[in-house]
C-alpha cells in the first residue's frame, strides 16, 4: 500500500465480508510501520477497555512508539462509543483500523467516517482460494487428499470466505493421504448430517404423504378418504391446513393462482369456526386442490435458483441497480447507468439484473396447463423485447 511505503499511515475502515483478511491486513500494517498492535473486539469490549488502550497508547507515544488499534466489528460500538475515538484519532494517539461487515455509511458516525479512509474488500475469488489451498499445503508439507472435483467443491463451499476454507482444510488434513476422496465423501467430512425424522410417528407421516400424493395425482376421492382418516385419528386440522397451503404452491402454483387463495381462506375459516364446523372448509379446499390443474414449475424454479445461488456464491448485484443514498456509495459507482423502466416506451429497459459475470438463467418454465399458458405468453413477450434491445 502507498501509505505504508510512504510511512504516512492514516486511520482506515476495512469493509468486506467475513474471511477476506481484515484482521490479517491490520496486523501487516502494524508490522510494516513498526506500530504497537492492540486488537479489540467491539462485541466483548466496552468503555473501560478503550480507556486502558488510550492510556497505554499515550505512554507508548511519549516513548516514541505509535499504536495501531484494531477494532473488529467496529459497527457494534454505539454512537457515543464511536465518538470516543475522535480525539485520539485526531491527535494521532492511535491509528485506528476498524473492521466491519456492515455498510459503514449506515453503521458508523459521519464524524468518524470523515477522519478515516474506507477500503472495500471483496469476497475471495476462486483463484485466491486456490492460492490459500496451495499455501496451506506448503505449510503442512503435504497435499490435500482430494480428487480434482472435490478440490473445486471445497473452494465452492467456502463461498469466498478464506477463514472458513482454512477451517475445512484442517478437517481434510486430518484424513489419511490415501485414498483420495471425492465430492460426496468431502460433504460427509465437512458438513453436518441432517437429523432423521422421529420414526415413532410413522403413521402420521404416512397419512399426510398419502393425502399429498393423492392430491398431486388429482384423485380427489382418495384425497378425501385420507383426509377423513387423519381427522378421525385426531390429527390437528391446523397441521393439515398448513400442508394444504404448501401443496397449493408446490404442486399447483400458477397453473391456478386461486389455489393458494383457497388454501389460505380454508385455514382462516377453520380458525374462526373451530371444529367440527371449520373442518368443512378444509374438505372444500381438498376438493378444489384435487380438481385444479397441476404444475410444479414454481417449485422447480425455486430449486434451480437455489442451486445457481449456491454454485455462484455471494456475487454482488450489478452496481447500476443498487441505490446510492450516501456519497460514499455514489463514489463507488452505485446506481450509475440505471435506466428507469417506466421512462421507456414499452415500460421495459432490458437491462441486466443478474450479477456481473453470471449468465442468464431460465429458472421458471411454465407448464402448458391452466393459467400458466398465459404466463408463458407473457414471458415470451418480455424475452422478445429483451432480445430486440441486445
Amino acid at each position: 500500500m502507498r501509505m505504508t511505503a510512504s510511512g504516512n499511515l492514516t486511520s482506515v475502515i476495512l469493509w468486506g465480508p467475513p474471511g477476506t483478511g481484515k484482521t490479517t491486513i491490520a496486523r501487516l500494517l502494524a508490522d510494516q510501520t513498526n506500530l504497537y498492535f492492540v486488537p479489540l473486539s467491539a462485541v466483548f469490549s466496552g468503555v473501560a477497555d478503550l480507556r486502558k488502550v488510550f492510556e497505554t497508547a499515550k505512554n507508548k507515544r511519549e516513548m516514541g512508539q505509535g499504536t495501531l488499534l484494531f477494532v473488529d466489528e467496529i459497527h457494534r460500538f454505539n454512537r457515543a462509543q464511536q465518538d470516543g475515538f475522535l480525539p485520539y484519532v485526531e491527535n494521532g494517539t492511535v491509528i485506528l483500523v476498524g473492521a466491519t461487515t456492515e455498510n459503514p455509511s449506515f453503521e458508523l458516525n459521519a464524524a468518524l467516517l470523515s477522519r478515516t479512509q474506507v477500503l472495500v474488500l471483496n469476497r475471495l475469488d476462486d483463484s485466491a482460494l486456490e492460492e490459500l489451498l496451495v499455501r496451506a499445503e506448503a505449510e503442512e508439507r503435504r497435499t490435500l487428499p482430494l480428487e480434482p472435483d472435490a478440490r473445486a467443491a471445497l473452494r465452492a463451499m467456502a463461498d469466498g470466505d478464506g477463514r472458513y476454507l482454512l477451517n475445512m482444510v484442517e478437517a481434510v488434513l486430518a484424513l489419511p493421504a490415501e485414498p483420495l476422496i471425492d465430492t460426496a465423501q468431502l460433504a460427509e467430512v465437512v458438513q453436518r448430517r441432517v437429523p432423521l425424522y422421529d420414526k415413532s410417528q410413522e403413521g402420521h407421516y404416512n397419512l399426510i404423504s398419502a393425502l399429498h400424493k393423492s392430491l398431486r395425482g388429482s384423485d380427489t376421492n382418495a384425497a378425501l378418504y385420507w383426509l377423513a382418516r387423519m381427522l378421525s385419528g385426531g390429527e390437528d386440522p391446523r397441521y393439515i391446513a398448513r400442508r394444504l397451503l404448501r401443496f397449493a404452491s408446490e404442486d399447483i402454483g400458477l397453473a391456478d393462482p386461486q389455489a393458494l387463495v383457497q388454501a389460505i381462506a380454508a385455514w382462516e375459516a377453520y380458525e374462526r369456526l373451530g371444529s367440527p364446523e371449520g373442518e368443512l372448509a378444509i374438505v372444500q379446499c381438498v376438493i378444489y386442490l384435487g380438481t385444479a390443474p397441476k404444475s410444479n414449475a414454481a417449485y422447480k424454479a425455486e430449486k434451480a435458483a437455489a442451486k445457481a445461488a449456491k454454485e455462484n456464491g455471494s456475487l454482488n448485484p450489478p452496481k447500476h441497480i443498487l441505490n446510492a443514498p450516501t456519497s460514499l456509495m455514489k463514489d463507488l459507482g452505485y446506481g450509475a447507468g440505471y435506466e428507469y423502466d417506466h421512462n421507456t416506451e414499452e415500460g421495459f429497459s432490458g437491462q441486466n439484473y443478474f450479477p456481473d459475470g453470471m449468465d442468464r438463467h431460465q429458472f421458471y418454465q411454465p407448464a402448458e396447463r391452466g393459467f400458466e399458458r398465459e404466463i408463458a405468453k407473457r414471458l415470451e413477450y418480455w424475452d422478445k423485447l429483451r432480445r430486440d434491445k441486445e
